[in-house]
């Protein structure tokens, strides 16, 4: 099954429906169940220490899975998040973008479950990994 959006149209979807968050995602490929999306870290992203917060990642983490579904179903905003599962394996580096690698496991008629895994751009090692499962409304 291939993609039915391509980054442009996933990209042009975020600044129409959620214009208050597109400016924190590039989408930089998309393949058939999968997605590359950065996020190009800014003050607002940092905690104390130096560091992304979780709740930045969190966000990398959905957006992530939240497109790849997208990508097979087509613009459907009302596809949501009914679980996440998060671990946070090593501090981002200070100052350098993160990247997620988003691949759905399974697509199925009403539900799609993900696996999210990122990066800090130029750092060995993945600083998150999340699981996640969308709703997908019906048709």
């Amino acid at each position: 099954m291939e993609p039915v959006m391509d980054a442009a149209a996933l990209e042009a979807f975020l600044a129409r429906e959620f214009p208050q968050a597109a400016d924190d995602f590039v989408v930089e490929a998309v393949a058939p169940m999968e997605v590359r999306v950065r996020m190009p870290v800014a003050e607002r992203h940092l905690r104390p220490g130096g560091t992304v917060s979780g709740p930045s990642m969190f966000a990398l983490a959905d957006v992530g899975i939240y497109l790849a579904v997208l990508a097979m179903i087509g613009p459907k905003a009302l596809a949501v998040t009914t679980n996440c599962s998060i671990d946070f394996m090593r501090k981002p580096a200070a100052g350098r973008d993160l990247v997620c690698a988003a691949r759905l496991l399974k697509l199925g008629r009403v539900l799609a479950v993900g696996d999210a895994l990122i990066h800090s751009d130029g750092m060995d090692g993945a600083v998150a990994r999340a699981g996640l499962t969308y709703s997908i409304p019906p048709r």
